[in-house]
């Protein structure tokens, strides 16, 4: 879910910290790539159309998905590295259950359906990230020589750490809970819609929204609890507008809470501060000499198995995919 409203907050209170920029111009940085999502975006992203599988009826299309977007940054001299979600936060279990029924109650529907149009439609609202998904994906980053990190807790909250210590340059995701914990720069889907070529990103800096709501860091992570977020629900009555007009008038939740009369739940003082020390979980825990982080060499015979061979992508496009990489790798050995 991330944070309830907060681009429209940003876009309302800080839009100079939303620059739009050809991917090109991050060449030579390092990304931090949010893995959950990155993946559900790629099993997701193929409009009205059903989910792709391979002759043994494997869900392949997130693999495919994510074998050109990793080109694509490659191919640019970008380096990436993976961070994928470890165990989540107790708090969470509410939000994790609902996303599960919500799931459940889709493959219920799918079952049941009557044309192939329902079931396709269905079956992609019924999807959970499986263990052998990760594993596969994970095969995928080896072969390609791409790291990857698998920390206890919720991989955008390390991945944002890495970035706000300078271990990585930016962190790429769609998921706005980035921002409550602090990532110096978020590189999302362009999210001007006049733009209409694919190639263009925008980078969202935490040092200029915090600037332009004018509030401390402190009172940017109470905010965004505030609005509504994985492991807190929002007020009734308390929108984004309210939330931000609430936290500059009286400072912290605590005075929130003693001055004004909206209908806070019995256990919510609690279930906020729980919330903002999530937010705040790794801050300044991460040592850069003892990161456990995954690291391979490419391996473009085991690629071609792997994408060809198993996942029945047309070997043209992986051999193409493979050429994009490789130019770049001999570019930097010669230059």
């Amino acid at each position: 879910m991330g944070i309830k409203s907060l681009t429209q907050s940003i876009k309302k209170e800080s839009p100079e910290s939303i620059t739009h920029e050809n991917l090109y111009k991050l060449s030579g940085k390092k990304v931090a790539v949010d893995a959950s999502l990155v993946i559900y975006q790629n099993l997701l992203n193929i409009g009205k159309r059903p989910l792709f599988k391979n002759s043994k009826g494997k869900i392949t299309n997130h693999l495919s998905g994510l074998f050109y977007k990793i080109v694509n940054y490659l191919s640019l001299d970008i380096e990436l590295i993976f961070i994928f979600d470890g165990k989540p936060p107790s708090i969470k279990s509410d939000t994790i259950d609902d996303r599960k029924k919500k799931a459940s109650e889709a493959k219920a529907k799918m079952e049941s359906a009557t044309t192939q149009e329902e079931k396709d439609k269905y079956e992609k609202s019924s999807l959970r990230l499986t263990k052998e998904m990760i594993m596969d994906v994970k095969k995928l980053l080896n072969y390609l020589g791409v790291s990857w990190i698998h920390p206890d807790g919720e991989g955008e909250a390390y991945a944002s750490e890495l970035c706000r210590i300078g271990y990585v340059d930016y962190v790429l995701t769609e998921d706005m809970d980035t921002m409550a914990y602090g990532c110096p720069k978020l590189i999302r889907n362009c999210l001007d819609k006049t733009i209409k070529r694919k190639d263009i990103v925008s980078i969202l800096n935490y040092d200029k929204i915090i600037e332009g709501f004018e509030i401390t860091n402190d009172q940017f992570v109470e905010f965004c609890v505030l609005c509504g977020c994985d492991y807190c629900d929002s007020v009734p009555k308390v929108g984004n507008i309210t939330a931000l007009k609430l936290i500059k008038k009286y400072g912290n939740i605590q005075k929130i809470m003693e001055n004004t009369k909206y209908a806070f739940p019995e256990n919510y003082l609690d279930l906020f501060n729980q919330s903002k020390a999530i937010f705040l979980m790794w801050k300044d825990k991460i040592d850069v000499e003892t990161i456990d982080i995954h690291k391979s060499q490419k391996d473009m015979a085991s690629l071609i198995q792997f994408m060809v061979g198993e996942i029945e992508m047309n070997q043209t496009k992986v051999q193409n995919g493979i050429k994009k990489i490789m130019n770049v790798h001999s570019y930097k050995l010669n230059n």
